[in-house]
């Protein structure tokens, strides 16, 4: 699962997941018309926070 790869720590992995999400992310950086370059760089931040915290139940 690429989850599991990118939490295990390869670079691939994250960078699809990033990929993934790439089009949301440019969205939420987007404030008042203008891209906020910033803040898609702290939202990418965010992201791979996230998988590295999140936890498989089962």
């Amino acid at each position: 699962m690429i989850l599991q790869q990118a939490q295990e720590g390869d670079p691939e992995a994250k960078a699809k997941i990033v990929e993934m999400y790439k089009p949301l992310l440019i969205k939420h950086a987007i404030v008042e018309g203008v891209f906020d370059e910033d803040l898609y760089q702290e939202l990418n931040r965010v992201l791979l926070y996230c998988i590295k915290k999140f936890r498989f139940i089962g």
